[in-house]
């Protein structure tokens, strides 16, 4: 089973979140750490004084770049392969780890080294390697402890933020000796101590493995280069010491010119670790005698993208530059953590990528785009103002409309999610009252006699409303009559 599949068969969002919520460990590690980033990324942005134009032109790259997808697509295969790459076209998430999966039983290896890489979490495949009897290795800091652990990524940046560093400990105690060398004696808590670890772990991986994976943050269409930031140096090991590199790569992640790197290089290291410049920025393009990997090859993933692109609401979720921004401002994501998302793209750009990536026919799928309290906080630091906001509440009159989603390749219609339909009729009477201003003045005066009699919580599909808050109690006149009243007693 893939990773992906391993999600899709979780709960809703709201049953995910009412256990989250109840462990006091995760939350005190998520209040901790979403608040130690996001005030340093706030001093970061604040150093630059053309923030808001720096924001407006990654918009605008982006959308351009969206909206002539195709050229740049072809241009970008056409650089790839005149620098001596492969270039591989995949449609879904099962033909691009056949394609990866064939790529590396050509060489005769059977484990690979991986850098840090959503889009390979997104189609599961270190799940499909190892089916074919092939090892991948995360050697990310955080992603290592995810494996370790046998748990899934919960933040875009820091996959590992819901850990704390005595469970790291315990986790390098119990698992590095079966993965290959063993955690030091008497290892402690103290992160220095963590790090050597993990490095003395890896650095035996690096030196042995013939074949790497990555994911690229960028892709230059005139050049064919592709682009990796990080912060440890592990990609740049990854990305040099194998003679075959595979890189799995959205096809959302390219971007016109070399000159376009100007503004992300400036705005994804503020944005997301908060730091003036990226520590380890790695470009390679194609092959080079010598020089690196004597094989690359780029796999470009499609896995609903192109359905996303024909939204024209939605395709802004495309413009993401995995800055994790909006994770560590949204209230929502700090109490439940990213597991509750059932997805590799947790918090407010998981809430609008997954469900187009993937469609809204799954329980889960349907209950994202609920998953916000639409306070606006994602919108403002967005480096590419991706309005969230205004992409939920999109998705959410796709799920109480009923579609359309995409199954196998194919848009179709579901019938409305359950729950949705009470809904719907509610709105319907609502309108009908509205569109009644006699109607509407007996009904709230009716209300107001009625009062005391009011329930603090709704009966049947309404109780999941009032499960969490109290109904406001009714005044006791509507405005309409108080508002006349006052105007009868200020003519007097």
């Amino acid at each position: 089973m893939t990773d992906t599949a391993t999600h899709l068969g979780m709960p809703a969002f709201p049953s995910a979140a009412r256990e989250a919520v109840r462990d006091d460990v995760l939350r005190a590690n998520l209040r901790h750490a979403t608040h130690t980033i996001r005030d340093k990324r706030a001093r970061a942005v604040a150093e630059l004084e053309d923030w808001d134009r720096l924001r407006a032109a990654g918009k605008a790259v982006k959308d351009h770049t969206l909206r002539h997808l195709d050229r740049y697509l072809l241009q970008l295969e056409a650089s790839v392969t005149a620098a001596g790459g492969t270039v591989h076209w995949a449609a879904d998430a099962g033909e691009a780890n056949r394609i990866v999966t064939d790529l590396v039983r050509a060489t005769g290896e059977r484990e690979v080294v991986k850098v840090k890489s959503m889009a390979t979490q997104e189609i599961g495949l270190n799940e499909a390697l190892e089916a074919a009897g092939i090892a991948a290795y995360e050697t990310d800091l955080a992603e290592l402890i995810v494996q370790l652990g046998h748990d899934r990524p919960s933040h875009i940046l820091v996959p590992a933020i819901h850990r704390n560093r005595a469970e790291i400990r315990d986790i390098f105690r119990a698992e590095m000796g079966d993965w290959g060398r063993p955690a030091p004696d008497g290892l402690g808590d103290d992160p220095r101590e963590l790090a050597e670890a993990a490095r003395l772990h890896l650095r035996e991986k690096f030196l042995r493995a013939k074949v790497a994976v990555s994911g690229a943050n960028f892709m230059v269409a005139e050049t064919g280069t592709m682009v990796v930031f990080e912060s440890e140096g592990n990609g740049r090991m990854c990305l040099t010491l194998p003679e075959t590199l595979i890189s799995v790569v959205g096809i959302e992640k390219v971007v016109p010119t070399f000159r376009d790197l100007e503004i992300f290089l400036q705005t994804l290291p503020r944005s997301s670790t908060a730091e003036r410049m990226n520590p380890y920025t790695t470009m390679w393009t194609g092959t080079s005698d010598g020089d690196g990997p004597s094989a690359f090859h780029l796999v470009l993933l499609d896995n609903g993208r192109t359905d996303t692109l024909a939204d024209e609401v939605g395709r802004q979720a495309l413009r993401c530059i995995r800055c994790s921004a909006c994770l560590n401002v949204c209230p929502v994501y700090e109490r439940a953590g990213g597991h509750a998302y059932g997805s590799v793209y947790p918090g407010p750009i998981g809430a609008i990528l997954s469900p187009q990536l993937r469609g809204t026919g799954s329980e889960i799928d349907a209950s994202l785009p609920y998953a916000s309290t639409l306070c606006g906080a994602c919108y403002e630091v967005c480096p590419v103002a991706i309005d969230i906001p205004e992409v939920l509440v999109h998705l959410r009159e796709r799920v109480v409309q009923g579609g359309p989603v995409t199954r196998d390749g194919i848009r179709v219609r579901i019938r409305p999610a359950h729950g949705h339909t009470a809904e719907r009729a509610a709105m319907r009477a609502a309108r009908l009252l509205l569109d009644r201003p006699g109607a509407l003045r007996a009904g709230e005066r009716l209300l107001a006699r009625a009062r005391r009699l009011a329930p603090r919580r709704l009966p049947g599909p309404g109780r999941a409303w009032t499960d969490t808050r109290d109904l406001p109690p009714l005044p006791e006149r509507s405005f309409r009559d108080w508002w006349a009243t006052r105007e009868r007693e200020t003519s007097q």
